[in-house]
């Protein structure tokens, strides 16, 4: 079974994509795993270059097929912010509450609330580099709606739904999501390989 690396820190993603690539010949790992304490800097000016950023450390550094992404907020009225920035919008050391809050704070006064989630994946291996993006539209609430999920679930009502990110269950949001969008590329992309032979 080949084992495929994920480059981040975030257990809330390693948990999304084992679940979005599940059924296939691979065991998904987290960096930290092989390389404790590891991390990089996003230097990139986009969302698929601080992807790949992340990939090519961890490819380069393991020698193992790796898989990192990059998700983005972009509010209409903020001109595209806190875009490549979401997971930092209130500052380097920052919680999901806290980037919430400022987002609230932000566009308290706001009635244009429109806001798309977009994901960029990218797999690094010998010989193979590509990227595939997933996106979702919707509004942003006045408040939380419910307490599930992570990030901005809890503010983030996609179009089609009556109810925010944090209320889906796991198999609702993965039926509609940008991660979930951007995976389903991604494992129909690694079904081309010969990664899984």
């Amino acid at each position: 079974m080949t084992k495929l690396v994920l480059a981040s820190a975030n257990p809330d993603k390693l948990q999304e994509l084992r679940y979005l690539l599940r059924g296939l010949k691979l065991t998904v790992v987290p960096a930290r795993d092989l390389l404790p304490g590891w991390t990089v800097e996003e230097t990139g000016r986009t969302l698929e270059a601080n992807a790949y950023i992340k990939a090519r450390d961890v490819f380069l550094r393991t020698g193992l097929p790796s898989v990192a992404d990059d998700t983005g907020l972009f509010v209409d009225v903020l001109g595209g912010a806190p875009g490549i920035f979401a997971a930092r919008f209130a500052g380097i050391q920052c919680t999901y509450e806290s980037n919430l809050k400022k987002l609230l704070t932000t566009m308290l006064c706001e009635t244009n609330r429109r806001a798309c989630f977009r994901t960029t994946a990218v797999l690094v291996s010998t010989g193979t580099e590509f990227s595939v993006t997933g996106e979702v539209s919707g509004i942003i609430l006045d408040e939380p709606d419910g307490t599930g999920g992570f990030g901005y679930d809890p503010v983030f009502l996609p179009d089609g739904l009556d109810h925010s990110f944090a209320r889906c269950t796991p198999e609702e949001k993965n039926s509609v999501s940008h991660r979930s969008r951007a995976m389903r590329d991604l494992r129909k992309r690694l079904l081309g390989t010969d990664l899984l032979t």
